[in-house]
Formats: C-alpha cells, sequence, structure tokens
C-alpha cells in the first residue's frame, strides 16, 4: 500500500461546521450583514479577555486598518521584522510609509536588544517623536510577529514603545491563544498587549474561516476607528454618506459561521498540537543534528508550527531535507525568505541582520495539523531517522 500524503497544516473542520453554515444559507443571510458577525466579533474578544474586536477580510487587512487607525501616514517609518510572512510588511506601503527591518532573537520574533540598539544609536527623540537619523522621518510605530505562535518578547517591547512614543501593532495572525504565564503581563493574550493587535483565520491557521482575520485591542477610540474604516467609512448608513476614503474589509456571516464553529474547539486544537509537538520533540531529540525549537518558558504558546532545527553534522540540508521528505508524500516548508531581501523592499534600511540569516538556512517546518495521526508523526520521525541524500 502506498503511503498516503501527509501535509504541513490542514484545517479541522469536525465540529458544527456544516450546521452553522447551513443556517446562515438557509436564512440567507450570507454577506456582511448577518448575526453570526457581530457574534463571532464578540466571542473572539471574550476568549482574548479584550474590550473589542472587529472583523476583517483577512489578517492583512487587519494590519493595513492597524496601521491607519494608529496614525501611520506616507511620511512615516515603521519597525518591522524581517523574518516573517511578507503579508506582515505590504501594509507599512500600502499607505506609503517605509519599513525598518529588524533582526529576531532566538525565539524568530523581533530582537528587543537590536531595537534597543538602534533606537539609541540610530535615532534622535525630539519633541515627543523618534526621528531617523538616516532619513529624518518620524518612526511612529513598531509592528511585531509573534512568529509560529511564540510570543515577542513584550515586556520589552512596550519598554521600547514608552520609551520612544511608538505605537505598538501585533499581528498575532499566528498566536490566537498564546498567552503569557507569569511577569508583568501574566494572562494576556497575543495581539492584546500593544495598541492593537490582528489574528488571522487562513486556511492553515489554527482555526479558520477559510479567509478572514479579526482586530482587537483594549482601546474603544481604536475599535470604533476600525469599524468606521472597514465599514466603507459610512457616516450615515441609510442615505450612503461618507465622511472618509473607507475599505469594503468586513467580514461574511459565512465566515463568521464558519470561524463560530472553530472558535468552539480552539483549546481542543491547541492541546492536540502540544501533544504532537512533545511527542516530535522528544523523539527528534534521539536524532544527531536535529531538534525542535522551543516555545518560550513564560507562555502558553499555541503550538502553531513545529520549527525543526538543523545542524551542520545531520546528513541532509535545509533543502534536501524538504526534497527528501516530498519523495516520502510529506510536506515540508523552509523558512520565509527574509523581506528585507525581497525585490520590493530594495533599498530599504535594516538593522544588523543577522540571527535571521542564519534561522533562515537551519529551520524546516515539518507536519502539525491539528488532526495530525500519531502514526503519521511518527512515519515523518522515521524518514528523519533514516535521510537519503537526493
Amino acid at each position: 500500500m502506498s503511503q498516503k500524503f501527509i501535509p504541513l497544516s490542514v484545517p479541522n473542520l469536525k465540529g458544527k461546521e456544516l450546521e452553522y453554515v447551513t443556517h446562515a444559507v438557509e436564512t440567507e443571510w450570507v454577506s456582511t450583514g448577518g448575526p453570526y458577525v457581530s457574534e463571532f466579533e464578540e466571542k473572539i474578544a471574550a476568549y482574548a479577555k479584550c474590550k473589542g474586536a472587529v472583523s476583517c477580510q483577512n489578517g492583512t487587512a487587519g494590519l493595513h486598518i492597524a496601521l491607519e487607525v494608529c496614525g501611520v501616514t506616507r511620511d512615516d517609518e515603521v519597525i518591522v521584522p524581517t523574518l516573517t510572512f511578507i503579508a506582515a510588511v505590504n501594509p507599512v506601503k500600502y499607505i506609503g510609509a517605509e519599513p525598518i527591518f529588524m533582526d529576531c532573537d532566538d525565539s524568530l520574533t523581533m530582537s528587543v536588544e537590536k531595537l534597543k540598539a538602534f533606537c539609541e544609536m540610530n535615532c534622535s527623540f525630539t519633541d515627543g517623536k523618534l526621528i531617523h537619523n538616516l532619513t529624518n522621518k518620524h518612526i511612529k510605530a513598531l509592528l511585531v510577529v509573534h512568529v509560529f505562535g511564540n510570543m515577542a518578547d513584550m515586556e520589552g517591547i512596550i519598554e521600547v514603545a514608552n520609551q520612544y512614543n511608538l505605537k505598538v501593532i501585533e499581528d498575532a495572525t499566528e498566536a490566537i491563544g498564546t498567552y503569557y504565564l507569569e511577569g508583568k503581563y501574566k494572562g494576556k493574550h497575543a495581539g492584546t498587549i500593544g495598541n492593537i493587535g490582528v489574528y488571522s483565520f487562513n486556511g492553515n491557521k489554527i482555526i479558520t474561516t477559510g479567509g478572514g482575520g479579526m482586530i482587537v485591542s483594549n482601546d474603544e477610540a481604536l475599535l470604533e476607528k476600525a469599524k468606521h474604516l472597514t465599514t466603507q467609512a459610512k457616516s450615515n448608513e441609510l442615505y450612503y454618506t461618507h465622511d472618509e476614503i473607507g475599505y469594503n474589509y468586513r467580514m461574511t456571516n459565512l465566515q463568521a459561521a464558519l470561524g463560530l464553529a472553530q472558535l468552539e474547539q480552539l483549546e481542543d486544537f491547541i492541546n492536540i498540537k502540544k501533544v504532537n509537538y512533545d511527542f516530535y520533540k522528544n523523539e527528534i531529540k534521539e536524532i544527531a543534528g536535529l531538534k525542535i525549537l522551543d516555545f518560550k518558558e513564560n507562555i502558553r504558546p499555541n503550538y502553531w508550527f513545529y520549527a525543526l532545527y538543523v545542524e551542520s553534522e545531520y546528513a541532509l540540508n535545509r533543502d534536501q531535507i524538504i526534497k527528501f521528505l516530498a519523495t516520502k508524500k510529506v510536506q515540508a516548508r523552509p523558512i520565509w525568505g527574509l523581506i528585507s531581501d525581497q525585490k520590493p523592499y530594495e533599498g530599504s534600511q535594516s538593522y544588523k541582520i543577522e540571527k535571521a540569516r542564519w534561522y533562515l538556512q537551519k529551520i524546516v517546518n515539518i507536519p502539525c495539523s491539528s488532526n495530525l495521526a500519531r502514526e503519521d508523526a511518527a512515519y515523518v520521525i522515521e524518514c528523519l531517522k533514516r535521510p537519503e541524500v537526493m
């Protein structure tokens, strides 16, 4: 019997998804006006323990709106990570602002050490504004990404932001369900610590609405502004009066119906992913040259992706592992190409990108779906124990 294909990360739709979506269809509430949208917003806010949530079409749209409501304009700069998916940074360009790329630390999230050094050595703080000495532009915001469901060092991030009057936008698109277990922000969820945060419900995320995203915040004024902009900035809905440029970004009722059913299962999904993560980690540590990267000890991660770290003593390098596993019908992926190296960002400013380049060559993501069977995870491990040079 031939080995079945084991995908990297796919949806788990075994709850009440069909029931809720069918109800939305039967009641003919399929667009953005249906009751499931508001209910999904309310339940996400309750789950993340924040004051409110605003639905949107996807995480990218959410980040675009987050930048706008934080007052970022085309005359500004935004500090961003280089090690992330490009959708985290493109919205900076949508607005016409410029990114400044920052290196990662060993958690794969933004290096607070380098962030501090950059602000101290390359900038001036004048009249409440952080000014980039090289460009003389105002650095208005800091966009931090919680990579693979890990938590960036938010204590350090917020300390820097407060010192230099920076808005903090949390790209928590990979990290719904991740929260601090101890420290200053104990109990705080990823996405709710800065000024504003964004979740994604793309098909490969831990819960999905097919597409879709959610803006969250504890600042009611920001939430009100986000709701206004995502619904075409109507100042009078009856007479179609609009007071600024808005966007058709609101989630549909069909998506929200799917999302509600997924949210009901989120904690179960996290528990399953933790069990599989621990299994991988315990088994792979016995393979010379390989290890699964840790999540931070002071958080409850959502275990979204598992990062296989490839050392030089292993028989295969990153690309060879991906190619080899593909022959065994196992889908694996490298980490994203650094955004500061991408063609659209040629000429953009970056600061001492070193560790991100190292991890770029060393990380392989292996199957991590919440419906990954134990025998499939065991098969992946057996493949890694018997590498073949391709």
